[in-house]
């Protein structure tokens, strides 16, 4: 696929076939406005065929040998290498990602499909003492762990290629079939993973792909007790209608943040400057972890300022496919509409913009917000556009504070020279995941990655998708 050669007419691929949807939809260049490709807009018959046709491929999912599914994951893995420049393209043109960042994804993406071929081949499961109990003697016990069935996954737009694969890398591993519904405005980079599974030799039914409405595809797979287990990235307000409507289906749900940073008094700040601009801005700030909040000790405050304000100044925003662009255009621009909404309030409630505040087509000018008070939305809202606060704190224990005072709770981070102040932060934070010494944008693709309070529910990461993607059984042996 190059630039718009020419218009594509995807389709829907649905038990190893690729089909021709009855109603389509444009899929728009959130930078150009160009026309990409004509988007399948699935009908309820045709996500009940996916759903069908995952529910069938459930046995022979199952009976996969660790090996072979290691090999799927492992042939995907040499193909991706491959075609790593499509990849990125893709990324780049569908959710206006800068192309140097969409490679940095497809990088990821590899690596996660890496993990997941490794995971695949691990034994999961553990031998139980049952003679550490008295009825249990000359009795052996050991767990194992088996697929959970259908997996339905209901992934965002900012990461269309590496979401999509800690959903269906982990899935695949651990022997489920995936329905799977991308993000309306990225759908390309998930037909492009069809693609190359079909070449790979997936079971057919094991990837079924299906595009459209959140109230037809979404609900569906919510609904349907054919699904065992539904996996969702996406916005709070969602996540807790999918749980409500879910009745006993096992759910995993990576919902919003506005994460947080505590810059402690014994920090070289110049040491941290570019790292903290890039947690602010990366895709336009549109990260699940995007540094949204930062808090300086009072020391360093303007010291700080000054030297942010400076760094982001030297962004550079335009066309992503241009290899020197920082920043580029905001998913839709209505979004663009609603983040200078934001700021606009928060301006008018006492704010002051230190740089930024201003459109440029479809783009937001990187912002860097002052005296801004909790209950504003830039800061107590999953903003998801490049704005920043940067506010004081005369302790750590302040800073704790204002992290925690939020609905949120999915990463945090501090920079400090104490060990005292890291072990505290790591004890107080009230968050799924503490970063020491880094910013809270910080993720590999092993580690475990969810949140607490209305950050979401389970954790993501290989090992621990892998298991959240799976039944424990428990196997007793008498040998008495």
């Amino acid at each position: 696929m190059t630039t718009t050669d020419s218009i594509k007419k995807e389709k829907l691929f649905i038990n190893g076939q690729w089909t021709e949807g009855h109603d389509y939809t444009d899929l728009i260049s959130p930078f150009s406005e160009e026309l990409i490709a004509e988007i399948p807009v699935a009908s309820l018959e045709e996500v009940n065929g996916a759903i069908e046709a995952a529910y069938t491929a459930k046995s022979k999912m199952k009976s996969l040998s660790a090996y072979e599914r290691a090999e799927i994951l492992e042939e995907l893995v040499v193909l991706l290498k491959e075609e790593k420049e499509r990849a990125a393209e893709i990324i780049a043109l569908e959710a206006a990602k800068p192309i140097s960042t969409a490679k940095g994804e497809v990088e990821r993406t590899i690596q996660t499909y890496k993990f997941a071929a490794e995971e695949a081949k691990r034994n999961h499961g553990e031998m139980v003492s049952m003679d550490a109990s008295p009825g249990g003697k000359n009795r052996i016990g050991y767990t194992k762990y088996e697929p959970v069935g259908v997996v339905g996954a209901i992934t965002p737009f900012n990461f269309p290629m590496n979401l999509v694969a800690h959903k269906v890398g982990p899935a695949i591993a651990a022997g489920n079939t995936i329905v799977l519904k991308p993000a309306s405005q990225t759908p390309l980079s998930s037909f492009f993973l069809a693609e190359l599974l079909e070449r790979v030799g997936l079971p057919k039914g094991a990837l079924n792909v299906v595009t459209g409405r959140g109230s037809v595809v979404g609900n569906a797979l919510v609904e349907d007790e054919r699904i065992n287990m539904i996996t969702f990235t996406g916005s709070p307000e969602v996540g807790k209608e999918i749980k409500n409507k879910a009745d006993l289906k096992k759910v995993t749900l990576e919902l919003g943040s506005n994460a947080a940073l505590i810059v402690d008094k014994s920090t070289d700040i110049h040491s941290i400057i570019s790292r903290c601009v890039t947690g602010a801005f990366t895709f336009q700030g549109q990260v699940c972890i995007s540094l949204q909040r930062i808090y300086v000790h009072e020391d360093l405050y303007e010291e700080f300022l000054q030297a942010f304000v400076k760094e982001t100044k030297k962004l550079k925003l335009g066309d992503p496919l241009d290899e020197t662009t920082d920043v580029s255009s905001l998913i839709s621009p209505s979004e663009v509409d609603r983040a200078l909404i934001w700021i606009n309030e928060a301006v008018h409630e006492g704010a002051n913009i230190a740089t930024g505040g201003e459109r440029e087509g479809n783009m937001l000018k990187p912002t860097v917000l002052t005296d801004v008070n909790s209950h504003m939305k830039v800061s107590c809202q999953e903003v998801f556009a490049p704005i920043v606060i940067i506010d004081k704190v005369s302790s750590l224990e302040e800073g704790i504070e204002k992290v925690n005072d939020s609905k949120y709770g999915l990463q945090a981070g501090i920079y400090t020279e104490s060990i005292s102040a890291a072990l505290e932060s790591a004890d107080q934070l009230e968050v799924g995941g503490v970063i020491i010494n880094d910013f809270p944008t910080f993720r590999v693709d092993n580690m475990p990655y969810g949140g607490v309070k209305e950050s979401g529910t389970g954790k993501e990461g290989v090992k621990y998708s892998y298991e959240e993607m799976s039944e424990i059984k428990f196997v007793v042996i008498n040998k008495n």
